[in-house]
């Protein structure tokens, strides 16, 4: 493992570099504050009058159409969608592109797939904070940061790797720590842990626990909050300590259903459906299937994403998190003001 800090950075890899941040979402504004802040010169490329155009301009930044920040930079950070990259590289970023100029991507989906080749002469690097956008701007401002992972796919330059480390450090990414990785690695294990774990197995277990208690005839309410309201609750000892400090703060009596219980629900006949969704990730068949469904205008898509937002649980957690006002922003906002 290659981990890389403050010290490891050249401060005139982006020397007098100019970076622009294309697409203005959430990690697009982070990228774009914290690069700022940390004394880059920065455009924002975006559609003119749109929302990210206002937002971005009410936050400082000097903005353009995405054809004229990408020919006005010396680095250029692909932050838009992973559906949309390869028609914005094909029409707006391919003839902005000048021998020593980096491409900066926050995933490696596009390159890993295929889906954009970048010409010899330029260096096409990735730097991918793990964390939402919100959270790498949050962090910044505390002065500490997150981590993130760095690949190169090209070096034109020699300096590519100079060229990210001096990105993610701008992010705030060095305080925290930049693990060297791929963009196959990044990309493969990205894909995977979000459809077998963080999104895809993680809200489906909570789905099934939900259905298993209500149709046992057990009040809704009280199931969504023993399946979903303190799942958050075990999550953040987790990330906070591992299995150990989640296993010393929950009781004697849950520490021995986890041991008993959970090999029972998630077993090697998991791992093994598991390992089938990491091999249609390998090779390709998941990018295939999820190009095709945007190109058919999403209808699978649609369907199943309504069919999450009828099931009964979005109806009971709605109805209880609207007694919760620890939740509302709002709220906060206005209790810490008081």
């Amino acid at each position: 493992m290659k981990m890389f800090h403050d010290s490891d950075v050249d401060h005139t890899a982006l020397k007098g570099k100019t970076i622009a941040i294309i697409g203005y979402g959430s990690q697009g504004r982070a990228h774009a504050c914290n690069l700022k802040d940390s004394g880059h010169k920065v455009v924002v490329g975006v559609r003119e009058g749109g929302k990210g155009w206002q937002r971005a301009r009410q936050d400082g930044h000097d903005v353009a159409e995405p054809a004229d920040a990408a020919k006005a930079a010396d680095l250029i950070a692909i932050l838009t969608p992973d559906m949309s990259q390869e028609a914005l590289y094909r029409d707006v970023i391919s003839d902005a592109l000048q021998p020593g100029d980096t491409l900066l991507f926050a995933h490696g989906f596009s390159i890993h797939y295929g889906r954009i080749t970048p010409p010899e002469g330029i260096d096409v690097v990735m730097i991918a904070p793990k964390a939402p956008g919100d959270l790498v701007r949050r962090e910044y401002e505390r002065g500490r940061g997150v981590p993130c992972l760095l690949a190169v796919h090209q070096d034109a330059t020699g300096s590519a790797k100079a060229r990210a480390l001096a990105y993610a450090h701008g992010l705030g990414g060095t305080h925290a720590g930049v693990l060297e990785t791929t963009f196959p690695e990044e990309t493969i294990t990205d894909l995977f842990g979000e459809q077998a774990v963080l999104c895809g197995g993680m809200s489906e277990l909570v789905l099934k626990g939900f259905e298993t208690l209500t149709e046992a005839g057990y009040q809704p309410e009280v199931a969504y909050f023993e399946c979903l309201h303190e799942l958050k609750l075990i999550v953040d000892l987790m990330q906070e300590g591992g299995l150990a400090k989640m296993l010393s703060f929950i009781s004697e009596t849950a520490k021995y259903g986890d041991f008993v219980s959970g090999p029972r629900v998630v077993d090697d006949s998991t791992k093994e459906r598991m390992k089938a969704v990491l091999t249609d990730i390998e090779n390709g068949t998941f990018a295939r299937e999820w190009i095709l469904e945007n190109q058919a205008g999403l209808p699978r898509y649609k369907a199943m994403q309504q069919k999450d937002l009828d099931h009964p649980i979005e109806k009971t957690g709605s109805a209880l998190r609207a007694r919760m006002a620890w939740l509302n922003p709002q709220h906060n906002a206005e209790k810490q003001a008081s």
